[in-house]
């Protein structure tokens, strides 16, 4: 394996002479099942090499000794570095690049038994994700959300010294939501409330408080349809898809996801779960599983998406056994996230200049109801056509002609009057 990597005999011969020879070599056979290129595994391994001398001078002797050496042998690359890092970014790119190698190939010669991630609370509220999940219905996203929120009051009470659920106190919760509110909006804040409160029901439901306290959380005040739509307008939908680059295999993923949501208004998470089963090409049909609301939408599929689709499988897609349609280009292959496609949105709505709150794959799911309602649709369809739970959640479209406004702000508006 070696020798397809390296021409120089010298450097093969210093790789195998070194006291971590066979796991480099184990390292250089998972990074190439993994397709990483073949500068990034050459770039890799001289690092391995670095740190194995600087662990070796500082006494270590077995593999499992090399942890608690990897902080000194990156200050010490720090020290030592001729050029200076420039910035801050790029000093974290700079320990990106020497920790990760490291760190990849003690996870790979330091296998660790799969052990479930300890819940929290769970000396409190046993099986408390369970009965959110199977009774209560929540889907992942919200589960690992919720926990978030629960981990981050299990540290409050730990910080106060609470060791007992009978020590909680209306005082107590309150004093935890004025800290959540210096880090959140309202909207985010409703969300640790919701956490707070399934976990203090589940409490008084399994016995282990006597009294429910979930009634004592009150959350922000959101008034319904205070907030207007997150749209922009179609010229800027289509200055965004102006603004890839499709000529590389990133443009060309990048703009059939794009185009995915700006035709279709889907979520972030629904293009990033889309397979190559769900489209019938034949029937010209796209079909989207597991919507927000527990049900399937089959599309039409349009011409533009149709060819955006096939450029990317043809020319842009690795090579691979995965049945997702979208993957991540660079090694490690695998699917892309619903994390992923809303950044890649963010960045060319920040390109092509669009000005616009919270800008996202949201944005363009704004902007697809927004122009059926300006359209003359109704809400019913509207909501139908972008998978909306409830009638109440397309409301906020209806409240506003946002295309009369901008010619309203842009004029004298005496023609709109």
């Amino acid at each position: 394996m070696l020798e397809r990597y390296f021409m120089l005999p010298k450097t093969i011969d210093r790789v195998r002479s070194c006291w971590l020879a066979e796991p480099i070599e184990q390292y250089i056979v998972w990074l190439t099942e993994r397709r990483y290129t073949t500068a990034s595994i050459v770039r890799r391994v001289p690092v391995i090499l670095g740190f194995a001398d600087f662990a070796w001078s500082r006494g270590a002797r077995r593999v499992r000794e090399l942890a608690k050496h990897v902080d000194a042998f990156v200050r010490r690359r720090l020290r030592c570095r001729l050029r200076s890092c420039g910035s801050s970014k790029a000093k974290l790119a700079y320990i990106s690049e020497l920790r990760r190698p490291i760190e990849q190939l003690l996870r790979i010669v330091l296998p660790r038994p799969a052990m479930p991630a300890a819940e929290p609370f769970a000396h409190w509220a046993p099986r408390l994700f369970a009965y959110l999940r199977e009774e209560r219905g929540l889907r992942d996203e919200t589960l690992r959300l919720y926990r978030h929120h629960i981990v981050r009051f299990e540290d409050y009470l730990t910080r106060r010294g609470i060791r007992h659920p009978k020590a909680l106190t209306p005082a107590l919760l309150d004093g935890f939501v004025i800290e959540m509110r210096k880090h959140h909006c309202p909207r985010a804040l409703h969300g640790v409330c919701s956490a707070l409160r399934a976990l203090l029901r589940h409490l008084f439901r399994v016995g282990t408080t006597t009294n429910d306290l979930s009634v004592v959380v009150e959350g922000p005040r959101i008034y319904q349809l205070a907030e207007l739509p997150r749209s922009i307008a179609w010229d800027d939908v289509m200055k965004t898809l102006g603004c890839i680059d499709r000529r590389s295999k990133l443009g060309k993923r990048d703009y059939a996801i794009l185009l995915l949501l700006a035709v279709y208004g889907l979520r972030a998470r629904e293009v990033a779960a889309l397979t190559l089963d769900d489209i019938q090409w034949r029937a010209e049909v796209l079909h989207i599983r597991g919507r927000k609301a527990g049900h399937a939408t089959d599309y039409p599929l349009a011409r533009q998406v149709g060819d955006a689709i096939v450029d990317y499988l043809q020319h842009g897609r690795p090579a691979t056994t995965d049945r997702h349609v979208f993957l991540v280009i660079r090694a490690p292959r695998g699917p892309v996230t619903g994390r992923i496609v809303a950044r890649q949105a963010r960045q060319y709505l920040r390109v092509a200049g669009i000005r616009a709150p919270r800008l996202g794959s949201h944005t363009l799911r704004h902007s697809v109801a927004q122009r059926l309602v300006d359209a003359n649709f109704s809400l019913k369809v509207v909501g139908d056509y972008l998978g909306h739970r409830s009638p109440s959640s397309t409301r906020i479209y209806g409240k506003v002609s946002i295309e009369s406004l901008r010619e309203l702000a842009l004029g004298d508006g005496e023609e709109i009057l």
